[in-house]
């Protein structure tokens, strides 16, 4: 099988209300994420959600990095997707758990390819 790129989908349990409602916040924590990762940041854009709820989208120059969160259910799931081999996913993932404060987290990584085998 030949890796076209590496898919991390994770999920974090019990953060704490203001961190998943902090709009500037998290726009720094995803850019750290993507930075720690060896990632290259093309353009950050986020959306605030009322009552609550922000979306955090990195567009990179290997693919992208974004985190929505539920403040209301202390819950967020990102995703960070990398075509190629030097940009690291686990730890833009890493990052992010520290940064959310998660009690708890799922991650499943997905290794994408184009030969029709893709396999976790």
């Amino acid at each position: 099988m030949r890796i076209t790129g590496v898919h991390c989908l994770l999920d974090c349990y019990g953060c704490p209300r203001d961190v998943l409602d902090d709009v500037a916040g998290l726009e720094t924590l995803v850019r750290r994420a993507a930075d720690e990762a060896g990632a290259t940041v093309l353009e950050v854009t986020s959306r605030a959600f009322s009552p609550s709820g922000v979306t955090v989208l990195a567009l990179l120059a290997e693919s992208h990095l974004s985190i929505h969160t539920w403040p209301e259910q202390g819950y967020a799931a990102a995703d960070c997707f990398t075509c190629g081999m030097h940009f690291q996913p686990q730890r833009a993932c890493e990052c992010l758990l520290a940064g959310l404060q998660a009690a708890g987290h799922t991650l499943r990584v997905v290794h994408r390819s184009n030969d029709g085998n893709c396999g976790e």
